[in-house]
């Protein structure tokens, strides 16, 4: 993968280029960057980088054997100029890495066990891992998770891989000057983490870790201390919108709606693009009402409706309530125009600001943003909606009752 293939992160492209440019590469990175920012992507790219034998000034496409008459023929200088900012794409090293398939460069991501007993690595998915890759560069452990069908089976990266890992950056390089581990979310490392501990402290020369999180708090202290930060943030919408046009040929009206939903997390919004025949609006209109009209009969029964939606289609509900209340706040200081909102919208959320103020709005979408915690973590879905149900009536109801029909 290219810097180029990367949506956005021109500050962090040309933060890593520099800190090989000038020789400040630290031996193990910790790229840290939530959901669909793009920080798997530009770790592949940054590794393809490292290899390339143009950017790293080892190309030898222009050397030639001793010349016939005795004496070596002149060589031309090779390009090692400190201004090559991506991989060339040319050498083989870059066509390797591309195809994930360069020796100097081992992947590690949670797995699952096929059968009872066994002791599961990444290498026996490392087919599967190519493939997802392709398809899908900017997807989460749960898509990933779901393409080697673990269904309900947890995640994790094993001792049994820890020891493969050790044995694997023991050994020499084969063509590059760096040994890379790339490490997808070291969250799913146990405590079996501290089995590379004294590796990633003292690697072998040339020997580097590239880790790839999303949540700084869940990954092993000791394992912390030793990775240099390489924060990866949210796109812009801007950016997100463009990529959409760009790479997924969505309708520049459809993308620019979807990436104010998005928040700059290209993972949602080609999900909320996949789920695009969804009529959220009429199920949230259905909610409101039954809820603050406080019937106890409709919530039931529109409880039993968003429990058969299934994980993925529940947290784009809950993301797309969550856009309109922050577009209510934007309506209220700035009026109708410049809203990502359809005019059916724009009218729902004008009816939500007779029903809440500011402080309550911003009340549920903190109440919201916790129960899309909980879906991703399997709670179950009629507890879940129906006691959000009733946090969402004791925030608001001691305002007069509006419908929103």
């Amino acid at each position: 993968m290219f810097f180029k293939d990367v949506i956005g992160q021109t500050e962090v492209k040309q933060h890593l280029a520099e800190m090989v440019q000038l020789n400040r590469l630290s031996h193990a990175l910790l790229f840290l960057g939530k959901q669909g920012s793009g920080a798997l992507p530009l770790a592949l790219a940054f590794g393809q980088f490292l290899v390339c034998e143009k950017v790293n000034g080892k190309s030898t496409s222009n050397q030639q054997g001793p010349s016939l008459f005795g004496f070596d023929e002149p060589v031309e200088p090779m390009n090692t100029s400190p201004t090559l900012t991506d991989a060339c794409g040319e050498c083989p090293a870059c066509t390797k890495a591309w195809q994930m398939v360069h020796p100097d460069i081992h992947f590690s991501y949670p797995v699952i066990s096929k059968k009872s007993g066994d002791k599961p690595k990444s290498t026996d998915f490392i087919s599967d891992w190519r493939e997802f890759i392709q398809q899908s560069p900017y997807g989460n452990v749960y898509d990933w998770l779901q393409f080697i069908g673990a269904e309900n089976k947890q995640g994790n990266i094993t001792a049994e891989e820890c020891n493969d890992i050790i044995r694997q950056l023991s050994l020499k390089s084969f063509e590059s000057e760096y040994k890379i581990l790339l490490m997808w979310m070291p969250e799913y490392l146990g405590k079996e983490g501290n089995k590379l501990l004294k590796l990633i402290e003292e690697p072998p020369a040339n020997t580097l870790f590239i880790l790839v999180a999303e949540s700084e708090e869940q990954i092993l202290p000791t394992i912390l201390s030793r990775t240099q930060l390489v924060k990866v943030p949210l796109l812009e919408n801007v950016e997100v919108e463009q990529a959409l046009i760009e790479r997924n040929n969505t309708p520049p009206e459809q993308a620019r709606l979807v990436a104010g939903i998005a928040q700059g997390n290209y993972h949602e919004a080609l999900q909320l693009l996949q789920h695009s025949e969804e009529d959220w609006l009429s199920l949230l209109r259905e909610w409101m009402n039954v809820t603050l009209k406080e019937n106890q009969l409709g919530q039931v029964k529109w409880v039993e409706e968003a429990a058969k939606l299934g994980r993925e289609k529940q947290k784009q509900f809950l993301r797309y309530y969550n856009h309109l209340l922050e577009q209510c706040v934007r309506l209220r200081i700035l009026g109708p125009q410049n809203l990502s909102l359809s005019e059916p919208e724009k009218d729902f959320a004008a009816r939500l600001n007779k029903v809440a103020s500011v402080t309550q709005q911003q009340a549920i979408i903190t109440e919201l943003d916790k129960a899309a915690y909980y879906v991703e973590r399997n709670a179950n879905a009629k507890i879940l909606f129906h006691a959000l149900t009733i946090k969402m009536l004791h925030i608001i109801k001691d305002k007069v009752l509006v419908s929103v029909v």
